[in-house]
């Protein structure tokens, strides 16, 4: 009895496995991507001595938007043809703020979008401006690609 209850439960968490959406198991490997980022980019304001990064979720709502339509059309860009500027798709998403500012990559890895950014010096100055307090990432992947978006803004007082 005890055998045919577990190969029982064996078939049911198979077949509950296979009717996940693939594009909800996407969204899961996303988003731990985009919080592997999010802790990269706060161990390199860390090494030179800077304060965290918050996390904010709009501001990842708003950078994770642009990181879908930029994989829709497999392309890498700030501001695609058609899509409104940084701070009207930012102030759109409901965040306020004071001073703003966006990094875009695609590569295969976390680790390389990472690496990117430390070896450019502009998108270096974005991770470790001391006038920022707070970020969004987000993360669409095509084709094995990641497109990443870390939208940077040092966040209005409400």
């Amino acid at each position: 009895m005890t055998a045919l209850l577990f190969r029982k439960s064996v078939a049911a968490l198979f077949v509950c496995l296979t009717l996940i959406p693939a594009p909800l198991m996407a969204q899961r490997k996303t988003n731990e991507a985009e919080h592997q980022l999010f802790d990269r980019l706060n161990r390199a304001r860390a090494s030179q001595g800077l304060p965290r990064l918050k996390w904010d979720d709009a501001l990842a709502g708003a950078a994770r938007q642009h990181s879908d339509a930029m994989a829709a059309r497999n392309t890498l860009s700030h501001q695609l043809p058609g899509e409104p500027t940084l701070p009207a798709r930012v102030g759109k998403a409901g965040v306020e703020f004071i001073s703003l500012s966006e990094n875009v990559a695609q590569g295969p890895t976390v680790a390389n979008i990472d690496e990117q950014w430390r070896n450019s010096p502009a998108h270096r100055a974005n991770v470790l401006d001391t006038d920022v307090d707070t970020v969004g990432v987000g993360i669409a992947e095509r084709d094995g690609v990641l497109f990443a978006t870390a939208d940077f803004c040092k966040a209005a007082k409400r």
